[in-house]
C-alpha cells in the first residue's frame, strides 16, 4: 500500500515528465528542458522541482559543462549579430594632397 507522500513524489514526477529518467550528466535531453534559451539554469519554481530534485539537476548541469558536453553560454544569437554587423567594407584610400 503506498502512502500519501509517495503518492504525491510519483504524482509530481510524472507530471514533469521525470516519471523513469535518470537525473545525470549523461542524460542531455532531460538536462536540457531545464535550461534558459540564454543557457542559464532555470528555477524551481519554474521548473516545478522539490529541493533534491533541483540540486541534482543543478549537478548535473554543471558536471556537463565542465566536461564539455554543455557549453556554459548559448551564443547563437550572439553569433547571428555578430555576422550581420561583421561586413566587409571596402578600405578608403587617403587622398594626398
Amino acid at each position: 500500500m503506498l502512502n500519501r507522500v509517495t503518492l504525491r513524489v510519483t504524482f509530481i514526477l510524472n507530471s514533469i515528465g521525470m516519471s523513469g529518467d535518470r537525473i545525470d550528466y549523461k542524460n542531455m535531453g532531460l538536462i536540457c528542458r531545464f535550461i534558459s534559451e540564454q543557457g542559464k539554469i532555470l528555477s524551481r519554481r519554474v521548473n516545478r522541482l522539490t529541493l533534491k530534485q533541483q540540486r541534482l539537476i543543478t549537478v548535473a548541469i554543471k558536471q556537463a559543462r565542465i566536461l564539455s558536453s554543455l557549453p556554459f553560454l548559448n551564443n547563437e544569437k550572439q553569433f547571428e549579430k555578430s555576422e550581420s554587423t561583421a561586413k566587409i567594407t571596402p578600405l578608403r584610400k587617403k587622398n594626398r594632397n
